[in-house]
C-alpha cells in the first residue's frame, strides 16, 4: 500500500494543516519526513505493523514498516511515527499478529479459550513477511495449550522464531465452578409469641 512522504528539515515537527512528523531510519539512513495525517490513519489501520508501506518520499519509493506511533494521550491522535526502511536482502524482526480459526472443542464442552498472547516476533525477509498467522484452534480439548514453539509447522522455513518458544499462546481451562450459595433462615424472635385473652375478650366470647 502506498504512502506519500515529503522530506522536512530536521527540529521541524510540521504537524500544521494535518501533517504528521516522522522519521525513515535503518543502519544506513535517517531522514526526517512528514506524512497526511489522514492518509497516514487509513494506510496504518490496512497494514498495522507487519505488512511493507510503499513510502513515497518526494517520489522516491521506500520500502518501510511502521515500528512506532507516538500518541497524544489526551486527544488520541498520533504525534510521531517512526519508519523502518527495509532492505530487500535483509531480515528484519517483526510482530505478526495470530488468527484463531475454528471453535475448541473444550469450549464447546463447556471450558474456556484463555488468550495469553496475540501475536509472535519472527526474523524474515520483507518480502515473505506474512500478514498474520492462522491457527487452527477447532481440535483443542479442555486441558489443551498451545505454545509458541507450535508454530515452527505454520510459519514459512525461512521464519526464525525470535519469542522465547515456551511462552503460552493459549490454553483451554475448566469452567469456573460456581461457589455455592448458602441459604438464609429468616429471622425468628428470641422469644415465641404468647397471645393472652383478657376477661372482657373472653366474655365478649360468650
Amino acid at each position: 500500500m502506498e504512502l506519500q512522504a515529503q522530506k522536512r528539515e530536521a527540529g521541524k515537527t510540521s504537524r500544521g494543516q494535518g501533517s504528521l512528523p516522522g522519521i525513515v531510519y535503518n543502519r544506513e539512513m535517517n531522514v526526517p519526513v512528514s506524512v497526511d495525517m489522514k492518509a497516514f490513519d487509513k494506510v496504518f489501520r490496512s497494514q498495522g505493523t507487519s505488512s511493507i508501506i510503499d513510502l513515497m518520499i518526494d517520489g522516491q519509493n521506500q520500502e518501510v514498516l511502521v515500528k512506532a506511533v507516538q500518541m497524544d494521550k489526551r486527544r488520541r491522535v498520533p504525534q510521531h511515527v517512526d519508519f523502518y526502511a527495509v532492505m530487500a536482502n535483509q531480515t528484519v524482526e517483526v510482530n505478526v499478529p495470530i488468527t484463531l480459526i475454528g471453535t475448541a472443542e473444550g469450549v464447546r464442552d463447556g471450558g474456556v479459550l484463555d488468550v495469553q498472547k496475540r501475536d509472535v516476533l519472527i526474523s524474515i525477509l520483507p518480502r515473505l513477511i506474512p500478514q498474520h498467522i492462522d491457527v487452527d484452534v477447532s481440535s483443542l480439548k479442555i486441558g489443551d495449550s498451545l505454545h509458541v514453539r507450535d508454530l515452527r509447522s505454520i510459519l514459512a522455513a525461512e521464519a526464525e522464531i525470535v519469542d522465547d518458544e515456551d511462552i503460552t499462546l493459549l490454553a483451554v481451562v475448566p469452567p469456573r465452578a460456581e461457589e455455592p450459595v448458602e441459604a438464609v433462615a429468616a429471622p425468628t424472635s428470641a422469644e415465641p409469641e404468647v397471645i393472652t385473652k383478657g376477661k372482657k375478650d373472653e366474655e365478649g366470647e360468650e
